[in-house]
């Protein structure tokens, strides 16, 4: 292609260079990172390099090292952590104030003249950012795929028991000495979709949820799948505020009602604690409680009378004349996860409120237990849980 109306003679390479490289420093990295001084020296270099590869392609020449030399700096810019978008910007400014050299002001150019400078400009930013991104890239995945590998291995031997000084050091990842552990289950979605649209679905939630918790404050370390599972924030306050804003964080990422419960435990005692959160959050799940993070003072009762032995078995025979009534123990059910409010429980199983009132007075006479009295209630709601672990012989 013809660039012939772009060679005439221009400003020293040298002069341009130390224009861009006064403009970057000025106007581009002073707002979005506080390089500085720090890398006018590279960025100088780098402008030179540019600028030269931008005259060769115009001049027709084979700038092929050049740009291997712009590859290889792009890559350590990101082993480096400077923003993808703040080099992107350097490199446009810098085009922009080539033009400008190239089309002096208050100068009338004809139509010819004017396109071969567009394509001219055109290719040298096609073939030079196509270039230093996709070298980006290329080293900013291999770059996040260790620092993720080494953040799985440390997570996984944290939940193991199995973390130690040495492979905090070797992984660059801090272990702390406290963890708030957090047993999480994320809830399909309540659409019906075909089995291929709903894993696709399930994949997308757990990506935004992955997102969400890369923006906590405080590093957390995860293991997780598209139904849940653990995560660590380090630190030792289990009532913390933040813990509850970083679960509504995740359910709005999600899209869906994260249920969540969380033990703080010393980092070697991790294993116990992982084991406990999951314990309550079944018992969340199973009784269908409302979502929100969970404490274990919060299910204290639950937890307690979830433990094996023969009472368990005899407070599920409670509900045993139930039984013959599917939709008496499903209004309990949902009465005892709504704390007892009839409105909340009637709009949940599309009833009216007179509906509902009716059908605990149907359990008051089958059960002999009244759920609008104080002993009643509380061994309805003590069959309820053990039923839910314990399911009656009658059942």
């Amino acid at each position: 292609m013809d660039y012939s109306p772009t060679r005439r003679p221009q400003a020293d390479v040298g002069d341009l260079t130390g224009q861009v490289v006064s403009h970057f420093l000025d106007h581009v990295a002073a707002r979005r990172t506080q390089l500085g001084d720090a890398i006018s020296g590279e960025i100088t270099t780098a402008t030179r390099m540019c600028a030269e590869i931008g005259r060769g392609i115009v001049d027709g020449c084979d700038v092929s090292d050049k740009l291997d030399w712009l590859s290889t700096a792009a890559a350590g810019w990101a082993r480096e952590g400077l923003p993808i978008d703040t080099i992107v910007r350097a490199f446009h400014e810098a085009l922009r104030l080539s033009l400008d050299a190239v089309y002096a002001a208050g100068t009338t150019y004809d139509r010819d003249t004017l396109t071969n400078g567009l394509r001219a400009a055109l290719a040298v930013s096609n073939l030079m950012s196509t270039t230093m991104i996709s070298a980006y890239l290329d080293e900013y995945r291999l770059v996040v795929g260790e620092h993720h590998t080494a953040i799985r291995t440390v997570t996984s031997a944290l939940l193991a028991g199995r973390a130690t000084t040495t492979m905090a050091r070797e992984s660059g990842v801090h272990v702390a000495e406290n963890y708030r552990v957090i047993g999480i289950a994320i809830p399909r979605s309540t659409h019906d979709r075909p089995p291929d649209d709903e894993a696709l679905s399930a994949r997308r939630r757990l990506h935004r949820i992955r997102a969400a918790l890369a923006h906590h404050g405080d590093p957390a370390l995860a293991m997780l799948s598209v139904d849940g599972g653990t995560v660590l924030i380090p630190g030792e306050d289990p009532d913390d505020a933040e813990l509850d804003a970083l679960i509504e964080s995740l359910s709005t990422a999600a899209r869906v009602d994260v249920v969540a419960a969380v033990i703080p435990a010393r980092t070697g005692a991790i294993p116990d604690a992982v084991q406990r959160a999951h314990e309550l959050l079944d018992i969340v799940v199973r009784l269908g409680y409302t979502a929100r993070l969970y404490r274990f003072e919060d299910l204290a009762l639950e937890y307690q009378l979830t433990r094996p032995g023969p009472g368990l078995a005899e407070l599920g025979e409670l509900l045993a004349p139930l039984d013959a009534h599917p939709e008496l123990s499903e209004t309990l059910r949902v009465h005892i996860a709504n704390d007892l409010n009839r409105q909340r429980t009637a709009r949940h199983l599309h009833l009216h409120t007179n509906t509902v009132v009716y059908r605990l007075r149907r359990i008051a006479n089958l059960t002999g237990l009244d759920a609008t009295h104080t002993t009643g209630l509380w061994r309805l709601k003590s069959a309820v849980v053990a039923r839910a672990f314990h399911p009656s012989r009658t059942a």
